[in-house]
């Protein structure tokens, strides 16, 4: 799988019923054992051989790429196909990743080349959504047909807003999934680099949005690319550019690239279960990648604010 595939998977922080059931099962391990074994840190945080730069404060707490793969598939149960391309985790320091009101930022970089952002100025953003809404919408045939909840795009819960001086791109989606009637928060960070766009993505319930869009901002402010990496160390004529713009990044690389709404989708993982708004084609994609479907679950609790 590519890493722009797996930049468009996102997860939503739930109590982690998988290391509770290992507890139980093993009485091996605590959770204050598996935490410090995930060796979180603040300060000064290099990813990806070099890549980008985070300086994490205390209000944060950082986990490297291998911490967040046993985070994803050990604490929470996610398949592995949920921790491939992911660079690292970000979350709050005052709530453990393993309380019930938890969330965190996922970490990862799509290196699909440079991308334009000469027209972002002049997006209509209420246009872009509704067209986001009639692509969504119409994928849900194919997500009954498929096994899985139906989805609704609300709308924006902060519309996009583009930084030209810092190449920085933020906004949130609120979604409506037909078997739980809390609605689910996607925010969406994105830094425009010279090779690509680092991702960063928290998912969690509508009512966590006042504490997740001031933290995100926060965290926006402390990811830079590093020299040789960033946006302005671009060399026209011998680096690669994207297929797609600033609209691209927002309705999703690989939509962008496939023609806007052939290859639609949101990943998520939402209240355990695994919902994808996908169309015949990506449906297809989601079956060779998870297998079979699994039988229905009721949904778990959504996360509360802290």
């Amino acid at each position: 799988m590519s890493v722009t595939k797996t930049a468009c998977v996102a997860v939503l922080l739930l109590v982690p019923v998988a290391l509770a059931a290992q507890k139980a099962d093993t009485n091996q391990i605590t959770p204050e054992e598996f935490m410090a074994k995930l060796s979180p840190r603040s300060g000064t945080v290099v990813i990806s051989n070099g890549l980008a730069t985070l300086q994490v404060p205390p209000t944060f707490r950082y986990i490297d790429a291998a911490a967040a793969k046993r985070l994803l598939t050990e604490a929470w149960g996610n398949p592995p196909a949920a921790s491939e391309g992911v660079l690292g985790m970000l979350y709050p320091a005052d709530v453990s990743p393993l309380d019930s009101g938890s969330w965190g930022v996922i970490i990862s970089f799509d290196e699909d080349g440079y991308v334009n952002d000469s027209g972002a100025a002049a997006i209509d953003y209420t246009k872009l959504m509704q067209q986001m809404q009639q692509g969504v919408a119409e994928s849900n045939e194919e997500r009954r047909k498929d096994g899985y909840a139906t989805v609704q795009l609300v709308g924006w819960a902060e519309q996009p807003h583009y930084n030209p001086e810092t190449h920085k791109l933020y906004w949130a989606k609120e979604l409506a999934f037909s078997d739980n009637t809390h609605h689910t928060l996607n925010y969406n960070v994105r830094v425009l680099g010279r090779r690509g766009v680092l991702v960063l993505n928290a998912v969690s319930s509508m009512n966590a949005l006042p504490e997740i869009a001031q933290s995100m901002q926060n965290v926006i402010g402390f990811v830079d690319f590093n020299a040789g990496h960033r946006y302005q160390d671009f060399i026209p004529g011998a680096d690669k550019k994207a297929a797609y713009g600033v609209a691209g990044l927002i309705v999703g690389a690989v939509a962008a690239k496939a023609g806007f709404f052939k290859l639609l989708w949101v990943g998520i993982l939402a209240f355990k279960k695994l919902i994808v708004a996908a169309v015949a084609a990506v449906g297809v994609w989601m079956r060779r990648v998870f297998g079979k479907k699994q039988s229905p679950q009721a949904p778990a609790a959504p996360p509360t604010a802290a």
